[in-house]
């Protein structure tokens, strides 16, 4: 599927480094009053899959990497069994850079349009610099981000042509850790079929 250009145009940066370094500066961000830290990447800034999350967890807000609690260690196993190794092949990042506030007494919420938005352009930035072939985006918050579409269920599995890359949607690993099931067409399975096409497109692009 062919995905339009977006019209954004964020400030470009010479390096990553020099991206990460202003925004730990960032105190005009709508998250930045609660207090969590900026969780911005992890892996290799030279590898050609990029994995993009939601908003960090607590155990993420913690370490200040994404991808570090439950869910991170589901999706470390993810690619480790189609031979992804997350150190070397991979770059993660998020959507949203800070723990979003509990409401009415939870601990964790869904960042909002407004904080998808405003958090975008980094986003953008950080592709840009990565300059990935392949990036899967993990649940609705971060396929709203890139692709401005919802639905995760419907959306999964499909390729999205975006900028010159290939995106697909993915089920987020917290979605498949409330959904342990491994029976035919349940989540988990889903997920396998799509990880292995992973595998096959990135083989078929990447000598």
């Amino acid at each position: 599927m062919q995905f339009d250009l977006f019209s954004e145009r964020p400030k470009q940066y010479p390096t990553l480094d020099a991206l990460i370094a202003e925004m730990m500066k960032m105190e005009d961000d709508p998250l930045f009053p609660a207090g969590t830290n900026m969780v911005i990447c992890r892996g290799n800034p030279k590898a050609k899959l990029m994995i993009v999350g939601e908003a960090p967890g607590t155990e993420e807000d913690r370490q200040g990497k994404p991808f570090v609690g439950r869910s991170g260690q589901l999706l470390d196993q993810i690619l480790a069994a189609v031979k992804f190794d997350s150190d070397k092949d991979v770059f993660i990042t998020n959507s949203v850079f800070r723990l979003p506030p509990g409401d009415n007494g939870k601990p964790l919420r869904k960042p909002t349009d407004d904080e998808i938005e405003f958090y975008k352009p980094y986003l953008l930035e950080i592709i840009r610099l990565i300059d990935p072939v392949i990036m899967l985006l993990t649940g609705n918050v971060a396929t709203q981000s890139l692709l401005g579409k919802v639905g995760i269920t419907k959306l999964r599995g499909e390729w999205y042509e975006w900028n010159g890359r290939w995106a697909m949607p993915i089920f987020h690993p917290a979605y498949l850790l409330r959904n342990p099931s491994r029976q035919p067409g349940s989540p988990k399975a889903l997920t396998w079929r799509d990880i292995q096409e992973v595998r096959r497109k990135y083989d078929e692009l990447i000598p």
